[in-house]
């Protein structure tokens, strides 16, 4: 069931904010605005939602996360909603942007934290499971947004699409809270801003920091480049969802190869975010559709793999205990790339009149974060006591569910009453 939310999860937030580009030429024209006034829209949603994460993760944290999933559902429906009736790109921003960044925030880190401490040994696959909702709803989602434009206008795509991410409160509902050792007893720092001191995580969010300024360039620009090559608005769609199907198959793939561990987790993430950067650096090559598949293929699958292998390197970094406030402050850390990186390729569109050097440019960043990957302490040792031959090992000291003697089962799932004799 917290894969099935984890599932959800995605599909409802990145999932739909990678499709929102098969709308970019439509509010472009409706609301006669430059491509980098539209890609703000976008690009201040997954800002908000990535900045905001710490606080998702901290109220997770003090008051469980069910509550505060289906919170975020509630925010993120009512913010698409709202930009449906938008009339001016300023309501937009405030809707479509802010207010569904925030319910995004709310729902998206609190689900992965607690989804990675349900598990150890195949943490790895249940990432994987879990983020391939946010290709296959990628890929569903991109011809359906272009079929309800053509038939309803953007506003009723918009509409729609609030109706679907109302779904992010079954996906609150299905979390189950869940108590380790290792857990304060006492409530303690919010933030846990003394996760930035180690040398470990700083690299690691300051990599992604750097990569998320290039990393969603292809899914806010992909569709609009395909129409720059004289393809139909169909047959543009159809890149989004082959790099968004490409993209689902590879994170399930990717997790089963981690736990194996032929290779250590931080060498594989190093490679997979440098073949994500040069994939995106190929993609002004292409000069027909089927290299436009190609290259999104290829795109697909070197991101899709690096977003699984990422979030089962984090708990190694933090361990267990600390990984949901990780999860937050990390999203935070990648919300400055996040911000800069549409508007810029946007910005580079309108004054070049092409897409080539806005590829460029994000290739080049999501290459610079291989660089800082390097500093990873696991990239030469590993994680803390991993076996050898493949063979995952529980990290020393991670934390396991308290189980109630005589029943088998966790803490978290076993009814107060159940645990208490009467007096």
């Amino acid at each position: 069931m917290v894969v099935l939310s984890g599932f959800l999860a995605n599909s409802l937030t990145y999932g739909v904010l990678r499709s929102l580009g098969i709308l970019f030429e439509d509010l472009v024209e409706a609301f006669d605005a430059s491509a980098a006034q539209v890609s703000w829209v976008t690009a201040i949603a997954l800002a908000t939602e990535q900045f905001a994460s710490p606080i998702g993760t901290a109220a997770s944290m003090r008051f469980g996360a069910r509550p505060v999933v289906v919170a975020g559902g509630l925010l993120s429906f009512l913010g698409i909603l709202g930009a449906s009736f938008s009339t001016s790109l300023l309501q937009l921003y405030l809707t479509l942007g802010f207010l569904t960044g925030c319910g995004w925030a709310l729902a998206f880190a609190p689900v992965m934290g607690t989804l990675a401490r349900y598990f150890s040994s195949r943490r790895s696959l249940a990432m994987g499971l879990a983020l391939t909702g946010n290709g296959l709803s990628s890929f569903a989602l991109s011809p359906l947004l272009r079929l309800l434009a053509e038939s309803l206008a953007w506003r009723g795509a918009l509409l729609v699409t609030s109706a679907l991410s109302l779904h992010l409160v079954v996906c609150g509902a299905l979390l189950r809270p869940l108590v380790l050792r290792g857990d304060q007893l006492e409530p303690g720092s919010l933030f846990d801003w003394g996760l930035f001191t180690q040398r470990g995580f700083g690299a690691f969010s300051f990599g992604t920091a750097l990569l998320a300024a290039g990393y969603f360039t292809p899914y806010v620009h992909l569709e609009p480049y395909g129409r720059v090559l004289g393809l139909d608005p169909y047959k543009a769609a159809t890149l989004v969802s082959v790099a968004a199907l490409s993209d689902a198959l590879a994170r399930l793939l990717a997790g089963c190869f981690a736990d194996r561990r032929l290779i250590l987790p931080a060498r594989l993430l190093v490679l997979l975010n440098s073949l994500t950067g040069c994939s995106l650096l190929l993609l002004p090559l292409a000069a027909s559709y089927v290299d436009s598949l190609v290259l999104a293929l290829l795109y697909g699958v070197s991101a899709g793999s690096f977003a699984t292998v990422a979030f089962g390197v984090l708990p190694e970094i933090v361990g267990v205990a600390r990984v949901v406030n990780a999860t937050g402050l990390c999203l935070m850390a990648m919300s400055v790339g996040g911000l800069l990186g549409p508007p810029l390729s946007g910005f580079l569109r309108d004054i070049t009149g092409n897409f080539t050097v806005s590829f460029l440019v994000g290739g080049a960043f999501v290459l610079s974060a291989s660089l800082v990957f390097l500093a990873l302490p696991t990239f030469f040792t590993g994680c803390r006591g991993c076996g050898g031959s493949g063979a995952t090992a529980r990290a020393k000291g991670e934390p396991k569910a308290l189980m109630v003697p005589g029943t088998g089962s966790p803490l978290a799932s076993v009814p107060l009453t159940s645990k208490c004799s009467e007096i």
